[in-house]
């Protein structure tokens, strides 16, 4: 029989000690982080980037990985279904995304919903394989313009009568789309003093509503409103009210806010704008993907909301909070 000496028998505890801890290491496996990412159509706008900061705000509580994806503008549809694929390739446990354009994102999203759970937000596209669908309704925000027109028409004029134009920003964008169905619905239906003489589309750039903008200004002496029905739209068509210096003339409701466009709002050249609730998006987009992710039923269809936010109510908490949000979070 072998005799150990007291520092041998230390030795052998000690790696009696290493082999346990060691084999209790390799018998619990490391718990994986879940992956969601979110698609949205520009991480240049900063609407856009009031969605990722929900989005990250959601990611940290839950304990997600959530990368930020998206193209460059908008009009790159290609770009956010190469984006699309892929996301999908690398097997994630969701996928959050806002479809750039209604029809040619449709087929893209069913397939990629044979692999993988998909959860849309902000604009819808020819697909029903949508797990749940967060965004505005878009037809009231359209409803939503037309009375803030209408009402500062009134205000100004003493009748909401008068001509009137819309100019949206890219042609064939579903959450686009349907604000100009609302907001020409409620103008036939409740403003019948109220004309459209011009229903204007842009390619999403700045430079191009600023430019039709000049026009309709040059061709139309008794324009009274024109509702702009984006972010971008409404950048250059405030522009070139200040520009062409008839904001006493020309009512605008623009659409979304940034430090651009709350400062034509501040300024008088806008007198209203339609905003969404870009943050709540971002946010529940993740957490509903997340619940979705773990097999437990989720809403199919959710409202975010929409305010209308004028100059005079501008400055109460929630405007403030809609208006300027912190996205350096």
């Amino acid at each position: 029989m072998k005799i150990f000496t007291s520092s041998s028998t230390k030795r052998l505890v000690a790696l009696l000690g290493v082999v346990a801890i060691s084999g209790l290491i390799q018998s619990v496996p490391a718990a994986d982080k879940p992956t969601i990412p979110i698609i949205v159509k520009d991480t240049t706008s900063f609407f856009w980037q009031i969605v990722l900061s929900g989005a990250r705000k959601a990611g940290r509580e839950l304990n997600v990985n959530v990368p930020e994806l998206g193209a460059q503008s908008e009009s790159d549809i290609n770009g956010q279904i190469s984006i699309l694929e892929n996301a999908v390739s690398g097997k994630p446990a969701a996928i959050v995304i806002a479809p750039t354009q209604f029809a040619a994102l449709g087929k893209p999203i069913d397939e990629a919903a044979k692999k993988v759970i998909i959860i849309g937000i902000d604009s819808p596209a020819d697909s029903k394989a949508f797990t749940s669908f967060l965004t505005t309704d878009n037809v009231q925000a359209g409803r939503v313009a037309a009375d803030g027109l209408a009402a500062a028409i009134e205000a100004k004029y003493g009748k909401p009568e008068g001509d009137i134009a819309l100019i949206t920003s890219i042609p064939g964008v579903g959450s686009l789309d349907a604000r100009a169905k609302g907001f020409k619905e409620q103008i036939q239906t409740k403003y019948p003093g109220l004309k459209l003489i011009a229903d204007k589309f842009a390619d999403g750039m700045a430079t191009t509503g600023l430019n039709m903008m000049t026009d309709l200004i040059t061709a139309n002496p008794n324009l009274r409103g024109v509702f702009t029905s984006n972010l971008i739209m409404t950048q250059g068509a405030g522009q070139a009210i200040a520009e062409n210096k008839v904001a006493d003339k020309i009512m605008v409701i623009g659409f979304d806010s940034d430090d651009k466009t709350v400062k034509l709002l501040a300024d008088g050249y806008v007198q209203a704008l339609v905003v969404q609730d870009p943050f709540s998006m971002g946010y529940e987009g993740i957490k509903t993907a997340f619940t979705a992710s773990k097999g437990e039923k989720v809403p199919k269809d959710v409202d975010t909301g929409v305010n209308l936010i004028t100059k005079e109510n501008m400055n109460t908490d929630r405007s403030k909070e809609l208006l300027t949000p912190d996205v350096s979070k």
